[in-house]
């Protein structure tokens, strides 16, 4: 069971949602040496401690992210910028 949990509308085409996903796992690449990859819809992501998924869909996108034990403690912190970070990229429906 993911540790955070976030689910956003969109008022973007699949394609500019996916556009806007693949943006955001280049900023998570380079800002926190993280490695992505997509499977179909799904684009999946992880690094030391922390694993998860950003799914696209045709009106909303859902970000479900498992911490490890370091990471735990610090999970509402992560959830706050996760949570502001996909209000911004994909703004509401």
């Amino acid at each position: 069971m993911a540790d955070i949990s976030i689910m956003q509308p969109h008022a973007l085409s699949l394609q500019q949602a996916k556009e806007a996903a693949q943006q955001v796992a280049e900023r998570m690449a380079d800002e926190y040496d993280m490695a992505t990859r997509w499977e179909d819809n799904v684009l999946r992501f992880e690094r030391s401690g922390l694993e998860g998924s950003l799914i696209v869909e045709a009106q909303q996108v859902q970000v479900d992210i498992t911490l490890g034990g370091f990471f735990k403690s610090f999970a509402p912190m992560i959830e706050d910028k996760i949570g502001r970070n996909i209000a911004k990229t994909f703004g509401g429906a």
